[in-house]
């Protein structure tokens, strides 16, 4: 599991360019994965595991280009409606903390993995696009990374991640609607929050 959320992690990296907007999707991720690699592999501290610095090269590089009111609410699913608009941005939050400490942790695993890029199979009218990519690592079976993506005013957001044929927001959802019936909308923010809680303790030892 840890490979897969460190391929995740190298292709989130890739989402930078200033003028997203005018930037097709797969030429998004593909023209800026080189430099984030090349800033990994430069930077000791995030190899020595400095899940701060980890952290904040996530937030600098990936956040802008995604969309995780989207991911929230598709991984919540028809439970979503029933939260207050407060709790709505406690679960937003949350998620978004747990994915980004996720990912920064992964990062720090980065030693000599590649990524191969597939060609993009969309229309020019469409605003919604699958960018298919592998991982690979010497030694070990390449793993399938697809984002999914869709073009907003504000340029191409990424909204899900398929892992190895398995969908991201949907793998949450299951795990979501089960704590959901048991303990509320109130305790799913209260598990994330702990978990939350859980890995920031792991990192800072």
């Amino acid at each position: 599991m840890k490979k897969l959320f460190l391929g995740f992690c190298l292709l989130l990296g890739a989402l930078l360019p200033a003028h997203a907007a005018l930037t097709p999707p797969d030429q998004l991720v593909r023209t800026v994965t080189d430099d984030v690699l090349e800033i990994v592999r430069q930077d000791q501290d995030i190899q020595r595991g400095n899940a701060d610095r980890a952290i904040a090269l996530v937030e600098e590089k990936v956040l802008p280009h995604f969309n995780f009111r989207r991911m929230t609410m598709l991984a919540v699913g028809r439970d979503w409606r029933q939260a207050t608009p407060e709790q709505q941005a406690r679960l937003v939050d949350s998620f978004r903390t747990l994915l980004v400490r996720t990912y920064s942790n992964a990062l720090t695993q980065y030693r000599d993995q590649t990524i191969d890029f597939r060609p993009l199979r969309a229309a020019p009218s469409d605003t919604t696009v699958q960018v298919r990519t592998e991982v690979r690592q010497s030694g070990a079976q390449p793993i399938a990374i697809d984002y999914v993506l869709e073009r907003t005013d504000a340029g191409w957001k990424v909204f899900d991640v398929i892992v190895a044929g398995v969908s991201l927001v949907t793998n949450y959802r299951g795990t979501f609607s089960q704590e959901i019936r048991s303990s509320g909308i109130d305790g799913l923010i209260d598990a994330l929050e702990r978990r939350n809680g859980e890995l920031a303790g792991s990192a800072a030892r």
